[in-house]
């Protein structure tokens, strides 16, 4: 039972949270709470008494504890996939710690976060951006309750409040899709922008089975069979560079049913390239990284994520403190510029070595946009530019080199605007349910699970797998009619092979 305590001419409660631990009655500033009367002291130490046999009760010490040394701890704690704890140290360094890095944990409020997300608003970040680092946010205050070092979750969304108008402004806008013979010509244009048939081969592979970046870029030569395609594993890239074996989203293993012509590509592919096992993991994947041209090569000497590496944090950050120290924590941006300094980092340095694998902005941003769009992206001092290419054969060939645009008689015109690596993706799903193909039957392809009842009563025959692949061939075989009359032959080799059998 909790008692009053006499101290001179005020009384204080006292209660117990365990066998030998007395607590004191205070206020929310953590001070004693002086009572006239024993009566109202023992009272007060007998509520809170309660609250501890309920499991209700929390230390009134609890949650003076810094944003910043409870996340520390808290992020040691997480036993994650290496993605997941890259996005959110990635969140937190870069995001949270420099708003709330000082503040107490129990002293974090929704003003504090809403004038939080206001700023992040005036550094022109993405509404959805801002979204997902607060949901962030959330599960580590989340947890925090959980603990007992506060009372409720600030960052929890207040829902139900009748405000309906303007919420589509926040909805992010629809993925752009293109159709076979948009695959056809983007595909051409990529193998043409890095000069061999690789790129040819792995957009045409993504545009007819929806495989994941990685699971692409992960594809070992095992898994390519006599009729489907395994998936096992995928590679996805760290912000240390590292490219992680690990299983596919979500453990989407699956077989993928491939048509006998994409087969033929890859096993052309296969024969012509002769994988050998990669340094990294010492397993031959069927794609591998740039040769050393156009914007493929890498940097000589300490590199980005050396930096990173030996000060443990993000990429990401360490972009922050070159390009806006004042949106990085003080104690991060020293551990940032010491770690440079130690390591003798020269920002753009010279060319080196090309990667073993693809990278997957690299790949975006100097192969995949300039494809679809007809544009090269800005990189300082260069603005954004057409693609200056050649007036024949058809398309055109990239020009490159000094005054390349002086020396080019022609520039691509778009074919997808917006589209992006995973929008072949959204493509593939398109393609498919324009074609009426049963749901099961996706979700299978693509690596996706339906719970639903619906679902689970559903199965899927030889002959929808049959209908799906004769639909599949045929939109391919009228994309390759068309790029035929447009131009018989092409200068990549396996789109060559292909036309000349219309011939």
């Amino acid at each position: 039972m909790g008692f009053g305590e006499k101290r001179g001419t005020w009384y204080r409660g006292r209660y117990w949270i365990g066998q030998g631990a007395l607590r004191t009655v205070q206020d929310a500033d953590g001070k004693t709470v002086r009572f006239t009367t024993k009566r109202e002291a023992a009272k007060a130490a007998n509520d809170l008494e309660a609250k501890v046999r309920e499991g209700k009760w929390r230390d009134p010490n609890a949650g003076k504890e810094t944003f910043g040394e409870y996340v520390n701890r808290w992020y040691e704690e997480q036993e994650l996939a290496a993605s997941t704890m890259q996005n959110y140290k990635r969140h937190i360094e870069e995001h949270l710690l420099p708003a709330f890095e000082a503040k107490a944990i129990s002293d974090i409020d929704r003003a504090d976060i809403a004038n939080w997300e206001k700023k992040e608003r005036e550094l022109s970040y993405a509404a959805s951006s801002i979204k997902t680092w607060r949901g962030t946010l959330h599960t580590i205050l989340a947890d925090a309750v959980e603990e007992g070092l506060r009372d409720a979750n600030p960052a929890t969304k207040r829902r139900g409040r009748g405000k309906r108008a303007g919420r589509s402004r926040n909805r992010a806008p629809e993925k752009a899709v293109t159709d076979a013979l948009g695959i056809l010509l983007m595909s051409e244009r990529a193998a043409l922008l890095a000069g061999r048939d690789d790129e040819f081969v792995a957009m045409v592979l993504k545009g007819y089975t929806g495989m994941r970046w990685g699971e692409i870029v992960g594809l070992e030569k095992g898994f390519v069979r006599a009729q489907t395609l395994r998936i096992e594993w995928q590679l996805y890239e760290l912000d240390s560079g590292e490219l992680h074996r690990c299983p596919p989203k979500e453990d989407s293993y699956r077989d993928i049913d491939v048509m006998p012509w994409l087969l033929d590509l890859l096993a052309g592919h296969i024969t012509r390239t002769k994988p050998q096992p990669c340094p990294c993991h010492g397993l031959t994947y069927v794609f591998r990284g740039l040769r050393e041209s156009n914007h493929s090569v890498r940097q000589t000497g300490p590199k980005l994520v050396d930096v990173a590496r030996l000060a443990g944090v993000s990429t990401g950050t360490v972009s922050n403190v070159l390009n806006r120290p004042a949106t990085v924590a003080e104690e991060t941006r020293v551990k940032v510029v010491t770690a440079m300094s130690e390591l003798g980092y020269v920002r753009s340095g010279p060319a080196g070595a090309p990667a073993p694998h693809w990278r997957r902005n690299g790949f975006a941003t100097w192969l995949f946009q300039p494809a679809s769009t007809g544009w090269y992206p800005k990189k300082a001092p260069q603005e954004a530019h057409p693609v200056p290419v050649s007036a024949g054969p058809w398309p055109g060939l990239p020009v490159r080199g000094r005054n390349a645009s002086g020396r080019a008689e022609a520039c691509w015109l778009p074919i997808a605007k917006g589209l992006t690596p995973h929008g072949l993706r959204h493509t593939h799903k398109t393609v498919m349910e324009d074609l009426g193909t049963p749901p099961k039957l996706m979700d299978e392809r693509l690596g996706h699970e339906d719970g639903s009842v619906q679902a689970r009563y559903t199965h899927i025959t030889a002959g929808m797998r049959r209908r799906l692949l004769k639909a599949l061939t045929e939109q391919w075989e009228e994309a390759l009619d068309v790029r035929f009359a447009l131009n018989p032959r092409s200068a990549v080799g396996a789109l060559d092979e292909l036309l000349r059998t219309r011939l």
